[in-house]
């Protein structure tokens, strides 16, 4: 899965210059994100003074700032959209260093069952996860290291949080603390979803089995057969429903009060009058920023628990592999 790509003079330039490309880029578009941050802020601070003092700024000063708004945002759309499109042609030279890699010992593989569908199935599979889970890893990690010391310096105007009184630095830890909480929750709640769902690609592979087989020969893929296989896929699929109903109450419940976190730890402070809109508008996006950042394992369970189930078949795959004996060498012309 790796080594095919990352450590192969052939895909050198696309894996490690593609993967420093994707580095910048997504650093980038974090710097913008950063410009956008800070604009709020001052946008924010002119409306609160132009409802307060009327007259106090012009329109000109108002389209101003909005055309600014659109200046960075513009940038931040293009960046957005190439490095999308240029990560999906990076993952998929992975996909084939992984495919070719597989088909020159497809006369060792073919005879391991399922073995089409782990060269065709699970490396698409591998690399359309590889894409989303990557590239919002990549992106929470860089907008972490961008707005948390952000947030750190915002919160020094916040003298008192609820609950826990004067806490230098308060919101910084109440991001880290909430988010390291609804992580540890939800993966218990979770745990047994990644051997669920590695069961349930088992019985999907034996039912499409059975009905290939079946298309050749007609005393495969009999009713009764059919209808047992089938049966395991749904008792699977009942009991992954099952499981992904009390996770998904967990995780919603989790993310829908998250919401509300930022604005109650700020609630001293804004009923004290002690900071701007304009400040408390920087504040609520960067703690956002950091916590959806600390979040990262919170909202991509259910695609690592997807990721996870594909690494155990294409590495069970390239076990088998290994204890394969040799392909023969064809003899040397005399």
């Amino acid at each position: 899965m790796f080594r095919s790509f990352f450590l192969t003079r052939e895909w050198a330039v696309w894996s490690w210059v593609g993967m420093a490309l994707i580095f910048g880029g997504t650093w980038y578009q974090v710097q913008l994100d950063v410009q956008i941050n800070e604009w709020f802020g001052g946008f924010y601070d002119t409306v609160q003074k132009a409802l307060g003092e009327p007259g106090s700024i012009t329109i000109g000063e108002f389209y101003k700032l909005l055309l600014t708004f659109g200046q960075i945002a513009g940038i931040y759309v293009c960046v957005a959209v190439f490095l999308g499109f240029f990560t999906k042609h990076w993952v998929f030279r992975w996909r084939q260093a992984m495919n070719n890699f597989y088909m020159s010992h497809w006369q060792r593989l073919r005879h391991i069952e399922g073995a089409s569908q782990r060269v065709q199935e699970d490396t698409k599979r591998f690399a359309n996860i590889m894409e989303t889970l990557g590239s919002n890893l990549l992106d929470s990690v860089m907008t972490l290291v961008a707005f948390l010391p952000i947030l750190w310096v915002l919160s020094k105007q916040v003298k008192e949080v609820p609950f826990f009184g004067e806490v230098e630095h308060a919101l910084v830890y109440v991001a880290i603390i909430f988010a390291l909480l609804g992580t540890a929750v939800l993966a218990v709640v979770g745990v047994k979803l990644p051997g669920l769902e590695f069961n349930n690609q088992k019985v999907e592979a034996a039912y499409r089995k059975e009905l290939v087989y079946g298309e050749d020969h007609e005393d495969r893929a009999t009713p009764p057969t059919v209808w047992e296989l089938f049966q395991n896929v749904r008792r699977n699929y009942f009991r992954l429903f099952f499981h992904y109903m009390y996770f998904d109450i967990a995780k919603w419940s989790y993310l829908q009060f998250g919401v509300l976190v930022p604005y109650i730890a700020l609630a001293p402070t804004i009923v004290a009058g002690a900071i701007t809109l304009g400040v408390m508008q920087q504040i609520v996006r960067a703690f956002g920023r950091v916590e959806s950042s600390f979040q990262f394992l919170v909202r991509s369970w259910s695609t690592i628990v997807e990721l996870i189930s594909v690494y155990k078949r294409l590495r069970a795959f390239e076990a088998q592999l290994a204890t394969l004996p040799p392909e023969p060498q064809p003899e040397a012309a005399e």
